[in-house]
């Protein structure tokens, strides 16, 4: 993989011409930066900027009183490749709240295709309607530790009113949930998204998230998507990258809100096996 070339390939795809993600939210272009305003179960925030020293400050003013008037939460989503390099700091003396930073990593979707399978007695379960989000929303509360409900209710509106942009699975010992993931499907684009993977403690190091990867990208590339994308913590990189997945540049999520609040937690989370 040319490192460089599929990077740009992503800042075009997914965020300088990001389109719809399955929700009510719009991204939109201001100056020179690129926005997604929704609902307050979506997400919102700041996809793409291209700034400097001098412009950034009036840019990050402008998102913050944008979203602040909105009475929405906001994301400023900073990877360690934009500039100018000094936009974290920036963010935080707005307000701006940094959260655990997290590797972009991205694989070809033919390279992920092993025969990879859940361990005896479990099963992965496709999930379509409102149990089954109950059932991934419950393994999200277990694996990250954190309150799944704004989470769940916006893969359920997804899955209800935009079907073909999400596949969502959850995996299933006996009748306890135990592993749970999705994959985001924006259409006309090159990048598939694995969002949200998780595993309860107790169930970790026994094959289940590997499968979960091999199953999700079976459906990307039926779909006809190219690459597999990931925002990776910590602890499912190294899983990760001996899958194959490479990591490209690191994102760190500056996060704006008109209230008290806890952190959002969303991304693939898994330990070492």
């Amino acid at each position: 993989m040319d490192k460089e070339t599929v990077l740009k390939a992503f800042d075009r795809d997914m965020r300088l011409h990001a389109g719809a993600d399955g929700s009510r939210a719009s991204p939109e272009r201001v100056g020179n930066v690129v926005r997604r305003s929704g609902g307050p179960h979506d997400w919102n925030g700041v996809l793409w900027s291209d700034l400097d020293e001098n412009s950034a400050p009036a840019a990050i003013a402008e998102q913050v009183a944008h979203f602040t008037g909105l009475g929405l939460e906001s994301e400023w989503k900073l990877y360690s490749h934009d500039a100018p390099a000094g936009l974290g700091r920036l963010l935080l003396a707005a307000g701006f709240v940094a959260e655990p930073t997290e590797a972009l990593m991205v694989a070809e979707v033919k390279d992920l295709l092993d025969d990879a399978e859940p361990p005896e007695g479990v099963r992965l379960v496709p999930v379509t309607d409102a149990a089954g989000v109950a059932l991934m929303a419950d393994v999200h509360d277990q694996a990250f530790g954190t309150d799944g409900s704004r989470i769940a209710q916006q893969l359920l509106g997804q899955l209800t009113e935009f079907p073909d942009t999400v596949s969502a699975v959850v995996a299933v010992a006996g009748d306890v949930p135990v592993s749970a993931a999705r994959l985001e499907l924006p259409p006309g684009k090159r990048f598939a998204g694995l969002w949200g993977g998780g595993t309860t403690e107790e169930w970790r190091g026994k094959g289940i998230y590997r499968a979960l990867v091999t199953y999700r990208a079976r459906i990307a590339a039926a779909r006809g998507y190219p690459y597999l994308q990931v925002d990776a913590t910590d602890m499912s990189r190294p899983i990760l990258e001996r899958l194959g997945l490479t990591v490209l540049s690191t994102t760190t999520p500056y996060v704006h809100t008109p209230w008290a609040t806890g952190p959002t937690v969303e991304a693939e989370h898994e330990s070492l096996p």
